[in-house]
This record gives C-alpha cells, structure tokens and sequence, in this order.
C-alpha cells in the first residue's frame, strides 16, 4: 500500500450497499479478521466484491498475543487460512491477552508491560508471521487499569518488539489520548519513543466520557485533541495509512467519509518534522508477581468482584476501574448471544435475555476465540434455566435458529451439480451422500418454523398453535440461509445420510415413516436443491 493513500475507513455490514454501489473515494477498506473466518456466506460475499475494488486490511482481535494460555493453534491456523485467500495488504493485532486456562475472555486485557511479558509477546509474534509468511503490525491499546509490576512505558514495549521480532506498529493516537487522560501517561513521548520505520499505520477513532475515565468505544467523531496527536504522528512517521474506525452507533457513511477527508486534508498539509528521539527508559529490575497469576486474579476478577480484593494491589491507579472490563465481558456475550438469536430475543425481550446472557456467560464461558460459537450449548442451558420455564418452546426455537446460524458460517460449495445417473442399483444403495456443508436438520414438537418466519421482517402473523410437529431443514445453497418445512419421511432419510449411513439405508428410513414415498422425487429434489453435492461409492472388500 502507498504511503501516500488516501485515509480508510472500516468495512460494516450496515455499509455494505453503500460501498457496493456507491463506490465511495476512500482509499482502502479494514475488516475485523474473526469476522470473516468462515469464508463463506453473505459476509464473504461482500468483501470478495469490495476486495475487487480496494485493497484491504486485516484487523485482528482474537489471537490474545500477550495470554499466557490459550493461544490457539486453531484459530491462528483459521486466521492463516483468511490471510491465504484475502491476501490483504496489512495484517494486525492487538498488544493485550485474553484468554485464561479454561476459558476466552474475548477482550483486549491490559498487558503488565515487563521482560517476562516481553519474552512471551515476542515469541508470539514471530510464531505468528511465522505461520502467515509475512510482517503483522501490533497495536497500542486503550487501557483502564495499570500494574504495578510495569517496568517500561507501552510505546518502549513496542520499540523493543518491533527490534526483536521486526513486526511493526499500528499506532492508535485516540488510545494514546484515552491512556493520557486515564493514566497521565505523555502521548508526545510515546510517539518520539517509537523508531520511524515501525509504524505501518495509523487508527483514529472516537471515545466517550465517563465518570469513570475515557473509554474506547468507537463511537463518535474524531475529538480536536486527537486530531492534534495525529498531526504530531505525521510529522514523526510521514503518511502512513491511515484509517478511520467507527464501529458502535454507526452514522451514514457520508459521516464517515467526512472525517475520512479530514484526514486527509491533514495528511496533505502535514510536512515531515523534526520529533527528536527519546531514549528508552531504563527498565526496572524489580521482581513482580508471576504473569500467570496475575492473568488468573484479573480473569477471576472479571466473573465474580469477589476476587477484585485479591487483584487490587496488583494494580497501580483506581481498582474500580476493572468494572469497566467486566462490563465488556457481560457486553460480548450479550453481543454474540443476540446475534445468533434474535428470534429468542424478540421472544423474551431485552431485559430478559441480557440476563440470561450473563448468567449462560459465567456457567459456560467462551472456550474459543471466535465469539460466532460461544452460543452453542444455549438451547440445553435454556432447558434447564428456570425463569424460562413457563415457555418450554424456547429451547426448541433456540435449536432452529443455532442451526440458521451454523449454516451461515458454514463453507460454501461451488462445484457442479451432482448426478447419480449410471450406478447400478446395487451400486445406489451402497453408495453414501456427500451434502452441503451448511446443511442442518431440525425437528420439534413445537412450531418453531412458524415462530421463527413470524419474527422475520415482512413474516406472517404469529402461529395460532404452538403445539405441532415440525420437521424441517435449514440450507444455504448460495448466499443466503432457507428455513424448509419437511415431511417426517424425508426428515428421516435425511438424518440417515447424515449420519453416514448409505442411499439404501436412507429409503429403509423413510419407507419405514410412509410406505408411498416418492423416492425419484426426493433424489431430485435433493440433487437439484443442493443438498446432495457428491456420493462415494462403496469400497470394494479386499
């Protein structure tokens, strides 16, 4: 990417049809990466059509570089995976940990800022270009609590970082403001404490004032004296990209492309200054708790303030301040829960469900960096979770609508349509289905399609009985997810190819339900639909 390249602006789904058909004059686009692990979907769609037309920027906040545990080979294989197909021009993360020995945090947690944190964060980032063939950019990031084991400055941190590993820096000046606002911190030093050559871009973005402190919500315009500290970052580091992140409580994209141009119009006045160097600080030798622990006494603190007792002297500044992150926790859940399940949301309301969020949150916390599967078990928990015990539908709806939301993240298949025309019949019935990766079945003794097709934009009127079998299957055969009510026959010889079992196994199943099955119909009917994509055919005995 150019130096010289006008500001970017992050990719969002409310955006979409605005940059796929407007076009819009901004210089590159940036996507959250755990966004787009999957590669597949209307997501994928859409940034496949955009990459057509801009170059593209990773922005990464799942790998946790700085956790002591819970570093994931899957997702960094996932994340190489998207590197591979994108091939974006920048990849980035975040200078934070986030995960525990058990569990995902999902946040991007301060990092004690010594040599053991150093050592381990180094070794994490070569591991990661390593594995992605190329240079990742690390980021500075907001904080609201400081330690009291910290030895070296952030900006000092990532100057040692860039050294040892050559990755480069992502300066944020709006997180740089927050931390001098929360912590006194000096943002001029920090900038004069980072060699030229790191930084390979830079984010601007809003933040919110608080009783509590200035929080990093991207959320609002870009504030005057963040606009000053990103004057001071071009005339130490030139015109690096430059993004503009926005992504709560989105505008208009013409409000965005506004502070986009603003940027700009700096970015053209700004001559290359003089920012003289400021030397690294020595490093405190003193000993500090060991970083495990002290990952494990934060994460405790997070789920239960019980523990805030035992983080509290670990800490350096207001130790109330740690409720800002466990309001984040609580945030996240209640985020990923509702976007996997609106129809229940709808169904309970609000209220209801952020409870319920929380309380699913604490008893089954996330296992895996990518929040998309963290709702997994919910319907089962909702089963047993007694304030919904007067709806005993609401498990039943859950299962549907985590099947929708399974076949959108799941791949996508673009080979040509299968055929089973030659095989023997012998041969049919010993052969086994191969079917598309975003099939799901789902059966009910309550109208839960009714439900779910009632609480979709421009849906029916809501079911008169609740109670009536359902059998349905949930398909994305392009770019968008089906909802298909089935007969019980079908939805028996289905379950059988999905299980594995063979063509003729799957006919005794339906003949089983209903004697008059229509077997050339329903072969059809899967074949064309693209439920069926392939076959193998039974291994010859040795």
């Amino acid at each position: 990417m150019s130096a010289a390249v006008r500001a970017g602006l992050g990719l969002r789904a409310p955006h979409y049809r605005d940059f796929l058909d407007r076009r819009p004059a901004v210089g590159w686009v940036e996507v959250h990466t755990e966004n787009f692990l999957a590669l597949a979907g209307h997501d994928w769609r859409v940034l496949s059509a955009v990459r057509r037309d801009y170059p593209v920027s990773l922005h990464g906040v799942g790998l946790g570089l700085g956790s002591v545990h819970g570093f994931s080979d899957d997702h960094l294989a996932r994340v190489a995976a998207l590197v591979r197909a994108l091939e974006p021009v920048l990849v980035s993360e975040h200078l934070s940990w986030g995960a525990l020995r058990d569990r995902q945090l999902n946040d991007l947690l301060p990092l004690r800022l010594d040599h053991e944190a150093l050592a381990l964060v180094a070794a994490r980032i070569q591991r990661v270009q390593d594995v992605l063939g190329r240079r990742i950019l690390v980021e500075n990031v907001s904080t609201y609590v400081r330690f009291a084991g910290d030895a070296m400055s952030e900006a000092d941190f990532l100057a040692e970082l860039a050294r040892r590993t050559g990755c480069g820096v992502l300066l944020d000046v709006n997180n740089l403001y927050v931390n001098e606002r929360n912590h006194g911190e000096d943002p001029h030093a920090a900038i004069a404490a980072l060699p030229p050559s790191c930084v390979g871009e830079i984010h601007l973005g809003g933040h919110l004032v608080t009783d509590d402190g200035l929080i990093d919500h991207h959320g609002a315009r870009v504030a005057p004296p963040v606009w000053d500290l990103y004057r001071a970052a071009l005339a130490r580091f030139g015109a690096v990209p430059t993004l503009v992140e926005w992504d709560t409580d989105l505008p208009p994209l013409d409000v965005l492309l506004d502070e986009a141009a603003q940027a700009d119009a700096i970015a053209a006045t700004a001559g290359q200054g003089v920012v003289a160097d400021i030397a690294a600080a020595p490093i405190d030798p003193a000993p500090a708790a060991d970083l495990d622990v002290l990952q494990q006494t934060f994460g405790a603190a997070l789920f239960d303030s019980a523990h805030d007792a035992a983080l509290a002297p670990l800490l350096k500044g207001d130790p109330r301040r740690v409720g800002i992150y466990r309001g984040n926790l609580h945030a996240h859940w209640t985020r990923a829960l509702a976007s996997a399940y609106p129809v229940l949301r709808q169904l309970v309301g609000g209220e209801f469900f952020d409870a319920l969020a929380r309380v699913y949150g604490r008893e089954h916390p996330a296992v895996d960096p990518d929040l998309n599967r963290f709702g997994a078990v919910l319907p089962d928990f909702l089963a047993g979770f007694t304030p919904a015990a007067d709806h005993p539908y609401l498990p039943d709806v859950a299962r549907l609508e985590w099947c929708v939301h399974e076949a959108w993240f799941a791949s996508s298949v673009d080979a040509p349509l299968a055929t089973l025309a030659g095989l023997a019949p012998d041969a049919f019935e010993a052969a086994r289905a191969v079917l598309h990766p975003s099939l799901r079945l789902h059966a009910s003794p309550w109208a839960t399609v009714a439900l779910w097709r009632a609480h979709q934009a421009d849906g029916p009127d809501f079911p008169d009985d609740l109670q009536a079998q359902t059998h349905a299957l949930v398909l994305r055969p392009r770019f968008d997810v089906e909802v298909e009510v089935i007969g019980e026959a079908e939805f028996a010889a289905l379950a059988c190819l999905v299980r594995g079992d063979t063509f003729g196994a799957a006919l005794d199943a339906a003949f089983d339900v209903d004697g008059d099955v229509d077997v050339a119909a329903h072969l059809r009917r899967w074949i064309e639909g693209g439920i069926v994509v392939g076959y193998e055919e039974a291994k010859a005995a040795p």
